[in-house]
């Protein structure tokens, strides 16, 4: 494969590995927000059990316990919701990863390749050098012989 098209695959591989970092990065974003939201939720619920808790002590109506109690079950709904998402975005880390793992495979092969091709382009001119280095000193050899 000529020395261009190897660049230009290089170049195209090294666009898609940094759009995989990207897509990964946002994934993992994500789920740190999740696992926030999860721990803010979980919060703000032990906080309205303190509350609940503190207003049995002082003495509490049936009505305010049962206020106190659907927005607890409110709380708990919003919880499983947010462990679902926390899912599904831990999911989504574990394919974006794989993804650019894979991506990162490809790099490093086009990589690969582009350095044997860069090897070989250096030998090759090397040789190239070294023969006409050659031909010059067999040239004075014969000149130098001839003037004698």
């Amino acid at each position: 494969m000529p020395m261009k098209q190897l660049n230009t695959l290089y170049k195209y591989e090294q666009s898609n590995e940094t759009k995989a970092a990207k897509n990964l990065s946002e994934a993992e974003f994500e789920y740190q927000q999740n696992l926030q939201r999860l721990d803010s939720v979980s919060e703000y619920r032990l906080e309205y059990m303190k509350r609940l808790n503190q207003r049995s002590l002082d003495g509490i109506n049936s009505h305010t316990f049962s206020h106190f109690h659907a927005f607890i079950k409110k709380l708990d709904n919003a919880s499983e919701q947010v462990k679902i998402a926390l899912n599904q975005a831990k999911a989504m880390v574990e394919k974006r990863k794989q993804e650019w793992l894979m991506q990162r495979q490809k790099l490093q092969a086009v990589e690969l390749l582009r350095d044997k091709k860069l090897k070989m382009l250096a030998l090759v001119e090397n040789k190239r050098e070294q023969k006409m280095f050659d031909e010059i000193a067999t040239q004075q050899f014969v000149r130098r012989k001839n003037s004698f």
